[in-house]
This record gives C-alpha cells, structure tokens and sequence, in this order.
C-alpha cells in the first residue's frame, strides 16, 4: 500500500477560464473534488507540491487527502490534464472516497525471479504486454505493485490475468477477459534457426 499523501488546498471563489488563468500565473493549479453523492468541490492546489507528488510515481493509486477549509477530503486522482507545450499541470480531478468504496485503479506489475526462468536464461525475452493491471479493492488496500513470479517459465509459455496472484481484498478489473500479461518468446536468432529448419524440412 503506497502512503497516503496530503495536499493543502483552497476552495475556488470564481470560476471560468479567466480565473483559471489567474490562478495558474500564481503557481496553483485548479482542481475539483466530485463523486460520494456530492457536489463537487472546487479547489486550487500548489503547483509545485502538486508535480512533487505526481514524481512520486505512485500518485495516481495512492489515497490523497485534500485538506480544504479546516477539513480533510479522502480522495483517489482520477485525472490530471498538462499543458501540451510547458507540460505544466493545468487541471486535476480528485474523487471522493470512503473505506467502503471500492475503486478501481491500475497498479504497475513487476517480474520477479527472472534468472529462475529456464526459458529466459536459455536466452528468451520476456515480452510484457501489460504494464499495469486494472483492478478493484477498497482505498486502504490499494497494492503498490502486482508481483508476478516467472521462475520455471519455458520459451513459449504466457501469462494471463488468471495466472497472477493478486493481494487478499484485490480482485482483477476484467478477470473475464482473461488478457495476456506476458509471454517469453525465443531470441531472434532462435527463431531464424527455427524457420530454416522448417524450411529445410518442406523442401525434403
């Protein structure tokens, strides 16, 4: 579980594009705080502290507590939108969360036992198709990383969404689909053997 960050901020007195402006020239950024059943919460954020968390690199599955006019908002970042020239954050959006609220987030997976694998030390490649897996458990049990362990993997196996073990309370987002998260594949030069041999074998 990444740790819970805190981000002081101050309700929006005026809104529209011009406001927003100002505020941005000021170093803050506007933000709104929406979802629970309701309304949502206009805000500004420092700017600076703002892109210190998002570098955390676990910004967007971690618990962010918004503390806004003497109270703290349990919140989840669903968006932060950049400017597409400065790359400055422009605008974040923050939903409202409760113990009970189930959220769905993406966690970033991690390979681990690499050497173990016959087939990667044969000279395989570990050939990752998803980098993150959607999934769903309440804010306090949000995972920093799914771990999926390859030890024993030949060339040619893959891995599905079935296959990887998630934490107790956390459930895969599409489980259904079954996706593949990765496969090892032969080395290229493996493959070419592979090819003119089969080629040898046709023309025989």
């Amino acid at each position: 579980m990444s740790d819970t960050l805190h981000l002081p901020a101050e309700t929006r007195e005026r809104a529209g594009k011009g406001a927003s402006r100002d505020l941005r020239r000021n170093g803050r950024v506007p933000a709104v705080v929406y979802g629970n059943n309701e309304e949502p919460l206009a805000i500004h954020v420092e700017e600076k502290l703002l892109v210190k968390q998002l570098g955390t690199g676990h910004f967007f599955n971690s618990i962010v507590e918004v503390e806004v006019g003497g109270k703290t908002v349990r919140t989840l970042p669903k968006d932060v939108a950049f400017h597409p020239v400065s790359d400055r954050p422009i605008h974040a959006d923050f939903l409202r969360v409760s113990k009970d609220h189930k959220v769905h987030v993406n966690v970033p997976v991690h390979f681990a036992n690499e050497e173990a694998s016959p087939g990667l030390k044969r000279g395989g490649v570990l050939n990752i198709v998803l980098h993150d897996l959607d999934v769903v458990c309440s804010p306090d049990n949000i995972p920093d990383e799914v771990v999926i362990d390859v030890t024993g993997l030949e060339v040619g196996a893959s891995i599905h969404i079935h296959d990887v073990k998630l934490p107790v309370g956390v459930t895969a987002a599409h489980a259904d689909r079954d996706d593949t998260v990765a496969t090892i594949v032969a080395p290229s030069g493996l493959r070419s053997e592979e090819g003119d041999n089969a080629k040898t074998e046709a023309a025989s």
